[in-house]
């Protein structure tokens, strides 16, 4: 009995101090995934001023999908630029994929492959991924179906 009083003190104390642990971020994760954007927002848009990558990527997915703001591509892409340039490979390969799509900025295909390259040599699968449609598709590099089943297979490796 006292040794289940112990593990039970022991569950409650390890639990109490994993939630005195999280931050502004965490706490806009925990916003934002239970649709409390305006609170998401709140908290990470100081966060990404301060340079927070994840924040700004965060803020990035927001404002392109209209997601508690209004949809605004080019501040996507300003804030994905801003993560990237952390190397964010999350970020990296959203702001590939808006440049494959041309939105927020003008269509560049040799730009989205650049990003892509940047997120897949991170080991980021959905950029190895998007690397193998644009050998597949032979967009931004030569087609090449040699090198587009090794980026699917890759990001198949990795999980995707």
């Amino acid at each position: 009995m006292l040794k289940l009083l112990a593990l039970l003190f022991f569950t409650i104390t390890l639990g109490m101090a994993q939630g005195a642990n999280a931050g502004p971020f965490e706490d806009g994760h925990a916003a934002y995934t239970r649709g409390d954007y305006a609170t998401a927002l709140r908290l990470w848009s100081p966060l990404a001023a301060q340079g927070y990558a994840e924040a700004q990527h965060n803020l990035g997915a927001m404002y392109e999908n209209g997601t508690g703001v209004p949809q605004d591509y080019k501040e996507a892409v300003r804030l994905f630029g801003l993560a990237a340039a952390q190397r964010d490979a999350d970020a990296q390969n959203n702001l590939g994929r808006m440049y494959a799509t041309g939105r927020g900025v003008p269509q560049d295909y040799k730009e989205a492959v650049r990003l892509y390259r940047l997120a897949a040599a991170q080991g980021f699968a959905l950029a190895q991924f998007n690397l193998g449609v644009s050998y597949d598709d032979g967009q931004g590099v030569v087609q090449d179906d040699v090198r587009a089943q090794m980026w699917f297979l890759l990001s198949v490796t990795n999980g995707y």
